[in-house]
């Protein structure tokens, strides 16, 4: 694989839910060795550290139900600058820090596409469609919201404008396995590609994820992977706060980052949802470090792609 200039970004952002723990997650994954995972690839890594909030003043019209909508409204600003600023130089790796970190990596990344003419897509590895507003999520919590935000659904009052929104037919979710009512009325309205895990059941998981990379290619667009601990299967990977039985299993897993780096469209990552108070001796984070290096070139064997041969 070609060497890149990889970044990683610690988001140590723990506001998206009321369970506490994500902002231990950058840590997890730089003590489980991603960064040396990464160069002995023999890519170029760096890595800023660890980012902080904007202020923010919570905005009277949200939901009061809504959980610390200030804070991640803060965070939102900061990750859309970082993931501009860093796509201009390299692929950021966004080191969680729960899911609602999403909202600021992919509005960032959609800025970056439209200043290179490119479209944006986004591929979604979750157990949950994250495609709520605060007015229609039940729990309050801000992870769940990211689609919805990032699409320009209405409601996120406080919240930095959605300057482009990702078109609904770039992108794809892969892995559901927990929609509740209102989210999948949502959703079906939608030209969203969603695939829950009987469609990868009954067709396996590269051909709903290669129908989407094709399209992808064919529109020369830019990629943006948001890869959540929740997509796997808990037995495998336990750190989460949201776990939900009947995930990816570790090789499906792999496939699809094996997929993604035959591709060579991936040109952010991240890593999510991580609570290492919840991990087994660190077992989760060295699955998720294991799975970003099948992203970015970790293979058995070499072989010829449509890519690089």
């Amino acid at each position: 694989m070609t060497p890149k200039d990889i970044i990683l970004i610690g988001a140590p952002v723990d506001s998206g839910k009321d369970r506490r723990g994500c902002l231990m997650g950058p840590d997890a994954y730089r003590t489980a060795g991603l960064a040396e995972a990464l160069m002995d690839l023999g890519h170029r890594v760096s890595d800023t550290g660890n980012l902080t909030p904007q202020p923010a003043t919570p905005d009277p019209a949200m939901p009061p139900h809504v959980y610390a909508p200030a804070q991640t409204a803060g965070w939102t600003a900061t990750l859309a600058k970082a993931a501009q600023d860093a796509l201009a130089t390299g692929l950021p790796v966004f080191l969680g820090g729960d899911h609602s970190l999403s909202l600021g990596s992919v509005a960032g990344a959609a800025n970056h596409a439209a200043v290179l003419g490119r479209p944006q897509f986004v591929l979604w590895l979750d157990a949950h469609s994250d495609f709520h507003t605060p007015q229609t999520t039940a729990s309050g919590n801000l992870h769940g919201t990211p689609l919805g935000y990032v699409t320009g659904r209405a409601g996120f009052h406080g919240f930095p404008p959605v300057a482009h929104p990702v078109p609904e037919q770039n992108i794809c979710i892969l892995g559901l396995r927990s929609v509740d009512a209102a989210e999948r009325e949502a959703l079906q309205a939608t030209q969203i590609r969603y695939h829950d895990m009987r469609v990868i059941d009954e067709q396996g998981i590269s051909r709903p994820l290669g129908a989407f990379l094709d399209h992808v290619a064919a529109e020369g667009g830019a990629l943006h992977v948001s890869l959540d601990v929740d997509f796997l299967d808990p037995s495998f990977a336990p750190a989460v706060g949201t776990t939900v039985p009947g995930g990816a299993t570790i090789r499906e897993a792999h496939l699809v980052m094996e997929m993604i780096c035959d591709s060579g469209l991936m040109t952010s990552l991240d890593l999510v949802e991580l609570n290492p108070f919840l991990d087994d001796r660190g077992r989760t984070a060295q699955v998720m470090v294991d799975l970003a290096a099948s992203a970015l070139g970790r293979r058995v064997f070499d072989r010829p792609t449509l890519a690089y041969s």
